[in-house]
């Protein structure tokens, strides 16, 4: 999930001139099949994103051990999950005579028709516009932070100034019918993400160093939930996985790829979160760079991030304007509707005062369906017939454990969202 987690829900886009990549083409390229590496890089991208820059902040809720064990059971389970979603496409197409599953969508609608499509459809939206609220939650409150302002302007609060600043913008760059050709961009952005990561892990280590404030291990079965959430919003990147299966050049060794991928992420990950707590212990804040005070270093670093997220926002809604333009405009390009969406996010992401709380609030509620209940879900159904009594009971464990996820995890992230307006209002 670079900053990118675009997920295509259905292969029944809007049409495109031949040549250009769809919305669910993974970002390096499909001119050819992928090699490993391509492929390893295509994982990389799709799944490592903003998500972790609210990290630091789940260890300190939840404790550097306790956060940890959770960080590295969530990527087990999800690439579990995603291993399920490929062997249920191999599984439809080699004895039930379906071809071109391209998508999870079209996954959804080989298994359960309609209704799976539909589910498929509805997590996808909500995950997508979820991913591009706490976008703009980080760019309205890193702006705010970066240019010092503590006052209201015209009545607006500096986070409302901001994203209404970035409103008119986005309505443009929404004009655009395909913005596909923006992929680069979505590179770039992990490039950028990548070295704002290495520069804060450095300064990490240099404030712990400097400080070593006091830290805790476990933070409490009341925060479980909420670390929950934020790992799995970090993971997700499931909707990419088919088309990327679809693109290997040997996908009898994808799956060992894909595990070499969701290994490195997993350590990239921990590090960069356990530095993070380690270095400003219960000082550190929501968004891990605002710790680094106002120097240049921290001022590049913040307003590139801004910059990325920015221009991702459009590629990243692209799933959605989809889904709604299928649904209400008969796939046709609908300029007022996809108005209408970019809106009702912004609206969204004013009513949110913290960054970390809502990526809890959308790993638990959607994330965790999308990611861990469907999968499993439509492997029961494709296997029932051949499944041992030991792979049905997995399979319906974490359709139980990920619907558990889902409500408790909601529950939690709604009342740190209402206690975090609290305090602002008190």
């Amino acid at each position: 999930m670079g900053f990118d987690k675009e997920a295509s829900s259905s292969s029944n886009v809007l049409q495109v001139p031949s040549g250009l990549p769809r919305e669910d083409t993974p970002l390096l390229g499909t001119s050819r099949l992928s090699s490993q590496s391509k492929t390893f890089a295509n994982v990389f991208i799709a799944i490592v994103g903003a998500g972790v820059l609210g990290l630091p902040y789940t260890f300190k809720k939840t404790g550097w051990l306790m956060g940890s064990l959770m960080l590295f059971s969530v990527a087990f389970l999800t690439y579990h999950c995603m291993m399920l979603l490929v062997h249920t496409r191999r599984r439809l197409e080699s004895h039930q005579g379906f071809s071109k599953i391209n998508s999870f969508g079209d996954l959804g609608f080989a298994v359960c028709g309609p209704i799976g499509r539909g589910a498929v459809d509805a997590m996808i939206v909500l995950s997508q516009a979820g991913f591009c609220v706490s976008y703009l939650i980080f760019i309205a409150n890193t702006l705010a932070f970066v240019f010092s302002l503590d006052h209201k302007i015209l009545g607006l609060s500096p986070k409302a100034l901001y994203l209404w600043g970035c409103f008119p913008f986005q309505l443009g760059l929404t004009s655009i019918p395909t913005l596909t050709m923006l992929a680069p961009l979505s590179i770039f952005a992990d490039v950028v993400d990548l070295g704002a990561m290495g520069v804060v892990m450095v300064e990490d280590v240099l404030s712990f160093l400097k400080n070593r404030p006091v830290l805790q291990a476990f933070g409490g079965f009341s925060v479980f939930f909420y670390g929950l959430g934020v790992a799995v919003y970090s993971f997700e990147g499931i909707g990419m996985v088919l088309p990327l299966e679809l693109e290997a050049k040997h996908k009898d060794k994808f799956g060992r790829v894909l595990a070499y991928s969701m290994a490195f992420i997993s350590l990239l990950y921990g590090g960069f979160g356990i530095l993070g707590y380690l270095a400003f212990g219960e000082e550190t804040n929501d968004i891990i760079t605002t710790n680094l005070g106002t120097g240049w270093i921290s001022i590049v670093v913040q307003l590139g991030l801004c910059i990325n997220l920015f221009f991702t926002f459009p590629l990243m809604m692209n799933p959605v304007y989809e889904v709604a333009e299928r649904r209400f405009c008969d796939s046709r390009f609908c300029l007022w509707l996809r108005w209408v969406i970019v809106l009702v996010v912004s609206l969204v992401a004013l009513l949110v005062p913290n960054f970390a709380d809502f990526l809890s609030l959308v790993g638990s509620s959607v994330c965790c369906v999308l990611g861990f209940v469907l999968p499993a879900a439509f492997h029961l159904i494709v296997f029932k017939d051949q499944l041992s009594f030991k792979v049905l009971t997995l399979d319906v464990i974490i359709v139980i454990l990920g619907l558990v996820m889902a409500v408790s995890g909601t529950w939690s992230s709604v009342l740190e969202i209402f206690a975090s307006k609290a305090k602002l209002t008190s």
